[in-house]
């Protein structure tokens, strides 16, 4: 799973709010379930009513007692019409009686007593009814209704009529009665009956299609490796399937019909990302195919269903869109999902306590195809990214990785699974070498094939690999909470010789032990040292020839902590031209913006536009302060080169608005050849450079841009028509806010209020009002809710002077709508 990604606006407005009172189900255990009885097989047959939303299914579950004997069995069936259960004796179906009250699970009276030698068919006839299944979701898994039914009348004008399902955490016995639990495995067949004209998507193959009379077709599927409940999946729509390959595997990218001709450029990679998973690990792609699916509406990031990737409509695009997508844009997820068919699939956490053995680890596959597939920096970028998200977490410093106790199993879904997950293991990749490593990986992988992990047998594989006690880690990072805050400052002693490095842990907690690297730069050699921090407080010296040129402390970048490390520019100047991670030039560049009036740091901004990453391109392009002479006149004549000319378009969209923000008319031409680019961005860039000389130019190009617009140039003309527009803009700004995704909406909900507040016509003004009150709502999990508020009062008290009080009770019923909403 990949959630949804919590914004640093959205984390801002998240952490403003009253922290919650303790909840009393944090002091409780969460043990792994009692193995009562085991699952072995799965066999569905189901159709769909699109007119009710409603799945009927009939299902023959095969099990066996685990260990002891037991004449009981107890299944998870989530808001169902259970018609008929029985046990299937001779190919006949004998009544059983059962109990179902709390329209969550069914307590089933078998038979007889059953040993674990024996298995037993269970026949189960029922009505799944998601649309009234009442389960609340989470921050990462918006909705827990397992089976979802997207434009089923097709009354939506631009959307397709769609099925899929969603079965993390524990949602698919919402649409099928199972024990919903990780710690279970099972084969699995599913027959799907389906109007003819869609096309389906299951785990595993597609054994059997027969066309029906009635209109309809009936797929069967079967996946006959056994994975968890949580994975099974099916998905029915308007799809244009894309074969590709892996060795003799089929690989196929499922694409709404518009976006079918992009679906190699989309998903073209992933053969190349199963044979490098593979090698890296191994262990051979496990499973018969490996599909991806994008769908609508989809209630997280996407899905690692075995063999059937489901993705959110956000990594669809269009060759226009994919030229501005870096790493982060899509193909992070794709990869992501990719490397949990080993690390959540082939081997499973035994338990939401141990999410971290399946999130973890997908996480820090990011990083390992990032780095093999565009370089170090490329990987060394995405970690940093990764490890700043954590940091700015409200509260996530006081989870532990492994989480025993939590309120509600969707919690443990966070960026301390996640983001410090990946980073834990990419600083033990570190500490131990690759080779170790990637043997512990494959040793722990082929111990619990198609079985379920922790994070102690994660431990013993390592161990077992690199002949290590590793108790001292997995007991800091895995058992204990939080990351050091680490102040490092240096002295040298001339009389002495002597250069002593101070280290000081200032967190509270648990003090953590830190191997690290300290390289030492001193007359044109590098000398690398091993040492370990192993107090809150600790100090290293050494004796050198003269004073260093540089003391790199945590040389490889590598330790997951927030720091402040006390050099001089100078010494800041001198490890950007020749230390040679990515976070080395990263921290120069950080020093230099800083305070920019000095000549060191000038130099490292100027070399720094023309850093080979184009990340720090970037990075240092926005940081440039071009108020002050020296900087700007230096900078100005690169920043042209790099808008005309740079390989990046998002780097020629930086330089364009650094450009613009000089309000200089002698650019407009650069600015105006600019909007003819075919990135998205660099067209987005001109056009808000444009508005900030000429904002009629600006707002007649804009007209002619509206036919053709994704992504940035969409931003831009948003921003330009909600700041210079007026209620002829009104419905391009009102459908462009409806059709943006979370995080765009999230960042023009500013701008958006102050043109609901302005517009002439109320009719507009109540439209506003309308997507304001369901942007609160719905992002209200991410603690949206008071700053939807504050706009809407805004409007109320705008609307009240223009003496347009229908909108203005409009927006007073809106405010009260997003504060009561649950």
């Amino acid at each position: 799973m990949l959630s949804c990604v919590l914004t640093t606006a959205m984390a801002t407005a998240y952490a403003q709010q009253t922290p919650p009172p303790e909840n009393p189900a944090l002091k409780i255990y969460r043990a792994v379930p009692t193995k009562i009885n085991d699952l072995i097989h799965t066999k569905l047959d189901v159709r769909f009513d699109y007119k009710k939303r409603y799945l009927y299914g009939k299902e023959w579950v095969t099990l066996k007692p685990h260990f002891y004997p037991t004449d009981s069995l107890r299944l998870d069936a989530k808001g169902m019409d259970l018609k008929n259960i029985s046990v299937v004796k001779n190919g006949k179906n004998v009544p059983l009686k059962f109990t179902y009250q709390d329209s969550l699970s069914v307590a089933i009276k078998l038979d007889k007593v059953y040993r674990n030698n024996e298995n037993y068919t269970i026949y189960i006839d029922y009505t799944a009814k998601p649309n009234e299944l009442k389960e609340k979701g989470s921050a990462a898994i918006n909705d827990a209704k397992g089976l979802y039914f997207i434009n089923p009348d097709g009354t939506e004008k631009d959307k397709p009529t769609q099925i899929w399902t969603q079965g993390e955490t524990e949602s698919s016995s919402a649409w099928f009665p199972t024990i919903d639990k990780p710690s279970q495995k099972t084969t699995e067949e599913i027959t799907m009956t389906v109007p003819a004209k869609y096309v389906t998507l299951s785990n595993g193959k597609l054994t059997a299609q027969k066309t029906n009379a009635d209109g309809t077709r009936t797929d069967t599927w079967k996946q006959e490796l056994p994975h968890s409940p949580y994975l099974f999946m099916m998905a029915v729509g308007d799809f244009k399937i894309y074969k590709d390959k892996w060795k003799d595997k089929e690989v196929s990218y499922y694409l709404e019909p518009k976006y079918a001709p992009y679906a190699k450029e989309i998903f073209g990679f992933t053969p190349e990302v199963i044979d490098f998973y593979s090698k890296t690990l191994g262990v051979d792609y496990p499973w018969v195919k490996y599909s991806q699916i994008v769908v609508r509406d989809y209630v997280s990031g996407a899905m690692e269903n075995t063999s059937a990737t489901l993705h959110g409509d956000y990594v669809q695009a269009t060759h226009r869109e994919l030229i501005d997508a870096n790493f982060n844009n899509g193909r992070s997820t794709i990869v992501h999902e990719l490397f949990h068919q080993w690390f959540g699939d082939y081997v499973t956490a035994e338990s939401w306590s141990n999410l971290t053995v399946n999130e973890s680890f997908a996480n820090f596959s990011e990083t390992i195809w990032a780095e093999h597939k565009y370089g170090k920096d490329e990987g060394d970028a995405h970690n940093y990214a990764d490890m700043q998200s954590y940091l700015r977490s409200p509260g996530a410093n006081t989870k532990n990785l492994v989480r025993f106790y939590y309120a509600d199993k969707e919690d443990v879904f966070d960026a301390v699974t996640y983001q410090k997950g990946g980073r834990i293991l990419n600083m033990l990749r570190n500490y131990l070498g690759d080779a170790a490593f990637y043997k512990g990986l494959n040793i722990y992988l082929k111990t619990n094939a198609f079985k379920n992990g922790e994070a102690q047998q994660l431990r013993l594989a390592f161990e077992e690999a690199s002949g290590q006690d590793l108790n001292w880690y997995f007991n800091q990072w895995y058992y204990g909470a939080g990351h050091p805050i680490l102040n490092i400052s240096y002295k040298w002693d001339e009389a002495t010789k002597t250069e002593t490095v101070y280290l000081k842990q200032t967190q509270d907690g648990q003090t953590f032990k830190l191997p690290m690297a300290i390289d030492i730069y001193q007359g044109g050699k590098k000398v690398r040292h091993k040492e370990w921090m192993n107090n809150k407080v600790d100090s290293i010296s050494y004796q050198l020839a003269g004073k260093p040129d540089l003391v790199n402390v945590d040389a490889d970048k590598i330790l997951l902590t927030k720091k402040t490390d006390n050099k001089t520019i100078e010494e800041f100047s001198f490890q950007y031209f020749n230390a040679p991670n990515y976070l080395d030039r990263y921290e120069a560049i950080d020093a230099a913006a800083a305070d920019q009036t000095g000549k060191e740091a000038q130099k490292i901004l100027i070399a720094a536009l023309k850093d080979k990453y184009y990340g720090l391109r970037v990075k240092t392009t926005r940081a440039l302060n071009l108020t002050k002479d020296d900087v700007r006149n230096a900078a100005q004549p690169i920043l042209i080169s790099l808008a005309q000319t740079d390989n990046n378009t998002l780097v020629r969209a930086a330089a364009i608005t650094a450009l613009g923000k000089l309000k200089a008319s002698g650019n407009m031409t650069l600015f105006t050849q600019s909007l003819s680019s075919e990135s998205y961005a660099v067209q987005g860039a001109a056009l808000n450079a444009i508005a900030q000389l000429d904002p009629a130019k600006a707002l007649t190009s804009a007209k002619g841009l509206e036919k053709d617009n994704k992504g940035a140039l969409t931003a831009a003309i948003m921003t330009l028509y909600t700041t210079n527009g007026n209620d002829a803009e009104w419905p391009f700004v009102y459908h462009a806010f409806i059709e943006s995704g979370i995080q765009e909406k999230f960042n023009a909900l500013k701008n958006f209020a102050d043109m609901t507040a302005k517009v002439n016509k109320p009719e507009y003004a109540q439209q506003g009002i309308e997507e304001l009150k369901n942007a609160g709502i719905k992002f209200k999990v991410y603690g949206a809710a008071p700053f939807v508020v504050t706009q809407l009062e805004g409007i109320k008290a705008a609307r009240t002077t223009m003496k347009d009080d229908a909108s203005a009770k409009a927006a007073d019923d809106a405010i009260k709508a997003v504060n009561d909403a649950k």
